[in-house]
């Protein structure tokens, strides 16, 4: 069954470090509709409330030599088990108590290349996607992971 392996976020009392994401790990936390991880200084409205990335993926990319430690790729949510197709544009997942809706595909920036010491495009297509969250509510490490039908 898909189910959610990490979840990290930047804390709202956080600079950017240098040479690294500022994230942390968390067991648990709260998506708010609309905005994101509550808490987290990256959380805002529009399309770009989170950061989705499969499992699968994370570890293809260790294996390249990308660092892959939770957050290192700049994602926050973190799961495996779902089919790589299941990440297209407007595809709504349940994670938890919470429904996100899956936006465009990440990119990479200037930043994820200085971190990684890798070009974004040795890693193009496969940085997940920024999804919006449409109905607030927990989410945890082990949590099942599933897609909305009828939305």
């Amino acid at each position: 069954m898909a189910h959610v392996v990490s979840i990290v976020y930047r804390p709202e009392d956080t600079g950017r470090p240098q040479g690294h994401y500022a994230r942390v790990p968390a067991d648990r936390v709260t998506l708010a509709e609309r905005k994101g991880i509550v808490g987290d200084r990256k959380g805002g409205s529009g399309d770009r409330q989170l950061n989705v990335m499969l499992a699968e993926t994370v570890a293809e990319l260790g294996a390249e030599g990308f660092k892959a430690e939770p957050g290192e790729l700049g994602e926050q949510i973190v799961v495996a088990g779902l089919p790589p197709d299941t990440l297209t544009t407007g595809i709504r997942l349940r994670l938890g108590a919470a429904v996100i809706e899956v936006g465009i595909p990440r990119t990479g920036c200037a930043r994820f290349e200085m971190i990684q010491g890798k070009s974004r495009h040795q890693a193009k297509g496969r940085l997940g996607v920024l999804a919006r969250v449409v109905t607030g509510g927990e989410v945890a490490v082990g949590d099942p992971v599933e897609p909305v039908t009828g939305t």
